[in-house]
């Protein structure tokens, strides 16, 4: 009799023990994307995966932007622990330090997302993020973008020369710098006057999201030039949690989550592409649209003026330097400063 009570007592022991085990790894992530946003819905897909990889040992909870604190503050609520991890725009946090704002979006670098992805991955950009959310208690864990972003416009755009004089819709600081140094004059407007600003002749032009967006938005119906693929904006999203949760983790979870947000990354960027080719295709079938693609020659004489704003930002903190430095080794190295 006393044997098959502790028998039981074993088996229930055992039992128990696999349930904590199933369920030790259980964290809350917070996304600067909303609900229902193609993007979010991406992040979700990466939660999922996860879980299938781990055989349900690691459960994500994604909320969408503003859940538990705002977009900008989710750094801070995963340095305390009041959320586990984040997939944000790493921008956010330029106000902590200008470092985070110059490789999450220097202006005028990129013009293929597979760019920033080699420069992050291989170019030591990884290092440089972990170094940055290292010293405010964060593991950097991999990067995805929501891609290269277009460009809408009223008037033809052939290139660095057609801007000038150009009243154009940019957020303000560094992409609204470089805009106004090629000669155009930039307007802070919110997102849900875009619109309406270019349909009435507010402004001429817009920097505002990816081609598909724009398209199904109708902005390229009310500026019928828009630029194709972009040549300004792909902002760096960054996958990261709290640093002592990362290191509770057992190797074989860590391996996994890297490599779930490869797959992931990789899953958006052919999702997005997807989306932008079909949004593009819908506009060239359009005889009042003329899309324009920038020439090589001209995309280098924007990052040059960008490469400028660069530097102005790389004056402002030790890690700015870092990160201007090395980015543009590896933009020479790729011969992508002309």
């Amino acid at each position: 009799m006393n044997f098959n009570i502790t028998g039981i007592a074993i088996a229930a022991t055992l039992a128990l023990a696999g349930t904590a085990l199933a369920q030790d790894f259980t964290f809350r992530f917070q996304s600067s994307d909303p609900a229902g946003n193609p993007n979010f819905e991406y992040q979700q897909g990466w939660t999922e995966l996860v879980a299938e990889r781990t055989d349900g040992r690691v459960q994500i909870d994604l909320l969408p932007v503003g859940s538990i604190v705002e977009y900008n503050e989710t750094l801070d609520a995963v340095a305390a622990g009041i959320l586990d991890g984040q997939i944000c725009d790493s921008s956010y946090w330029a106000g902590k330090d200008p470092a985070f704002g110059l490789i999450a979006n220097p202006v005028g670098a990129w013009s293929d997302p597979a760019q920033m992805i080699d420069f992050v991955e291989n170019g030591g950009g990884k290092e440089i993020m972990q170094e940055l959310l290292g010293s405010y208690g964060l593991h950097f864990i991999g990067v995805s973008t929501p891609g290269l972003e277009a460009f809408v416009s009223r008037v033809p755009l052939e290139g660095v020369d057609d801007l000038q004089g150009l009243k154009m819709r940019s957020p303000e600081g560094p992409i609204a710098n470089v805009f106004a140094a090629a000669g155009a004059a930039p307007v802070n407007l919110p997102s849900s006057e875009v619109y309406t600003s270019l349909d009435k002749g507010v402004v001429d032009a817009a920097d505002y999201s990816v081609f598909s967006v724009n398209q199904q938005q109708g902005l390229n119906e009310v500026a019928q030039n828009p630029v194709y693929p972009g040549f300004h904006s792909l902002p760096l999203v960054e996958v990261s949690m709290n640093q002592g949760k990362w290191d509770a983790l057992p190797d074989d979870i860590k391996t996994i989550l890297k490599e779930t947000v490869k797959e992931f990354q990789q899953t958006q960027l052919a999702g997005l592409k997807e989306a932008d080719q079909a949004a593009l295709a819908e506009a060239e079938a359009d005889p009042e649209i003329t899309v324009h693609d920038w020439s090589e020659e001209e995309r280098a004489k924007f990052r040059k003026l960008g490469q400028a704003e660069w530097e102005r930002i790389a004056q402002e903190s030790e890690m700015a330097q870092k990160v201007y430095d090395t980015l543009t080794v590896y933009l020479t190295e790729k011969n992508l400063l002309q």
